[in-house]
């Protein structure tokens, strides 16, 4: 079932095919066309099984919506048949035409470029002899970004040349006998014999030899040798395909200019227990240091069993019962937005009433709403950081003296005190509540409590609490990184030690403290002439001293 979108690119009601370079693994070298392409595909033909994850990720739409979803378009499977046997270049052609003439708009999402070394081509030639409008997206091509992220390049100011060479039995290589640089695509299992027929051809066999497999995504392996020792090279790393190969002497650049295995936290699996919906941003930054986050649901956020109070203090706000309304989390602006809709209210409703925000994010996203905090901590970002600057109650200045304070079933009494205090009155509302989420898969389990997560990042001292009560303590081997000294304390009395502990209760802060923790970690291993592991891959008994981010 498709979204029923009619309209082509062409104009005619025979369906539209774009045929779309995803490149070559890494979803951030899509192009900006690919993307708007996908958003507006009725039918998405795959090629290779990440391509489906892909597009659902590009799309914003669950890990596990199927093809078909009413919010995206169908994704059909362009690699294997119905009889799960895999389809040829004709086979994936003619399922091509066969949804353009539906009147569709049809993505063929291609790995790599098109045009280059892809069959492109002869399915664009199928959509000519059908009659079908189409168009070519060219793609980030494998062949110079996967050199490229092992830090390789393929021309500089004294290698001029590159020659990109599909390995087969009938490849003359005495015609790549000089200094030119050269791009072996499929040279895996006949790399040893290749480099034999090169060094008998006349090249060096001292001459650099860098093979790079899945190239761009976070399990890339590369492999520096020379022409003499490669094959065996290859074999004891246990080399497999997809690879790039690069034969010159531009490798010997990759030990200055690698930057993407080098990053803190290349490779690292990485647990992110939070509410699904608050998840997003912090894997993002996670992925940004080269880590593959895995987010396991801990909490829940669902609305208040009774909304009668809700309800109340939503008409108070209307009718100007508050001086303030104090925001203490992301959860509380959504719950009171939420409302705001139910009622058909807007952001006016606020008028003539102050807004104070726990913190930086919580204030981002009052401003999401078009309003702006007209109090946020100058200090610490807490429900103590709120009270150091919340003015007392002055009878002369204050026209009212109540605060609406929309929170979780569970928080604290702390800051009502706090403002009773200061000679205010508070109406402290039940906006959400927090309810522990079901168990992760028992792979996740397993995987929690044998070691095979890198580390896990709390952000609160409840995602603490429920993800061990849904799925065990972690391995002793697991980097543990607080976002403040509360989540520090219960992780502690949940028998966890620390390592890693934010300067400040911010997201962003907590992700850079984890990142300057594994590269500090990596510089003491390259300086102690160490391999570079992560921490799943060794079970030390010992635990690191706890860090800040500065």
């Amino acid at each position: 079932m498709t979204r029923g979108k009619t309209t082509t690119g062409s104009g005619s009601a025979r369906g539209w095919v774009s045929f779309v370079g995803s490149g070559p693994g890494d979803p951030g070298l899509l192009t900006v066309r690919a993307v708007d392409l996908l958003r507006q595909a009725d039918v998405v033909v795959t090629e290779v099984p990440d391509h489906a994850a892909l597009v659902r990720s590009v799309l914003g739409l669950p890990p596990d919506a199927e093809g078909g979803d009413p919010a995206g378009p169908e994704i059909v499977d362009g690699g294997f048949g119905e009889d799960g046997q895999p389809l040829t270049h004709a086979a994936r052609a003619k399922v091509v035409v066969r949804h353009a003439k539906r009147g569709l708009r049809v993505v063929r999402l291609m790995a790599g470029d098109p045009f280059l070394y892809a069959s492109g081509p002869e399915e664009a030639q199928a959509c000519v002899k059908a009659g079908l409008g189409f168009e070519i997206v060219p793609g980030v091509s494998s062949v110079s970004a996967v050199p490229a992220y092992a830090g390789i390049p393929l021309t500089t100011k004294d290698c001029r040349e590159v020659a990109v060479v599909t390995c087969g039995e009938r490849v003359d290589w005495s015609q790549y006998a000089d200094a030119r640089t050269l791009v072996l695509l499929s040279a895996v299992g006949q790399i040893a014999d290749i480099s034999k027929a090169l060094v008998a051809a006349g090249r060096s066999p001292q001459t650099p030899v860098a093979m790079t497999r899945v190239g761009t995504t976070t399990d890339q392996a590369t492999v520096t040798s020379t022409l003499e020792r490669i094959g065996a090279d290859a074999r004891a790393a246990r080399m497999t395909p997809p690879a790039i190969t690069v034969v010159g002497d531009v490798v010997d650049l990759r030990e200055t200019l690698s930057w993407f295995e080098t990053k803190p936290l290349f490779g690292w699996r990485v647990l992110v227990p939070r509410t699904k919906e608050q998840a997003g941003s912090l894997s993002a930054r996670l992925r940004g240091y080269g880590a593959v986050p895995d987010e396991v649901p801990t909490i829940s956020v669902e609305p208040p069993r009774n909304p009668l109070q809700m309800d109340k203090a939503i008409r108070g706000l209307v009718e100007g019962r508050y001086e303030w309304i104090a925001f203490t989390s992301v959860n509380a602006v959504r719950a009171v937005r939420e409302k705001f809709e139910e009622y058909g209210l807007d952001a006016r409703a606020f008028s003539g009433l102050k807004i104070a925000a726990v913190g930086d994010k919580t204030a981002q996203a009052i401003a999401g709403w078009g309003l702006r905090a007209d109090l946020v901590p100058s200090g610490e970002q807490s429900a103590a950081g709120l009270l150091a600057d919340w003015p007392e109650y002055d009878e002369l200045l204050d026209p009212i003296n109540r605060v609406f304070l929309p929170r979780a079933d569970i928080a604290t009494e702390n800051l009502v005190a706090g403002l009773v205090d200061l000679g205010w009155e508070c109406d402290d509302v039940t906006a959400y509540r927090t309810v522990r989420a079901a168990p992760p898969p028992a792979p996740t389990r397993d995987a929690i409590k044998t070691g095979r997560f890198d580390a896990v990042v709390f952000t609160s001292s409840s995602t603490v609490r429920n993800l061990v009560g849904i799925a065990g303590k972690p391995h002793p081997s697991t980097i543990i990184a607080v976002i403040g000294p509360a989540t520090a304390k219960t992780a502690e009395e949940h028998g966890l030690r620390v390592d890693v502990l934010a300067s400040k209760p911010d997201v962003d802060t907590l992700v850079d403290a984890l990142a300057d923790f594994g590269a500090s970690r990596r510089i003491a291993m390259v300086e102690a002439g160490q391999p570079v592991t992560k921490p799943s891959d060794r079970k030390p008994s010992g635990r690191r001293k706890t860090t800040s981010a500065r």
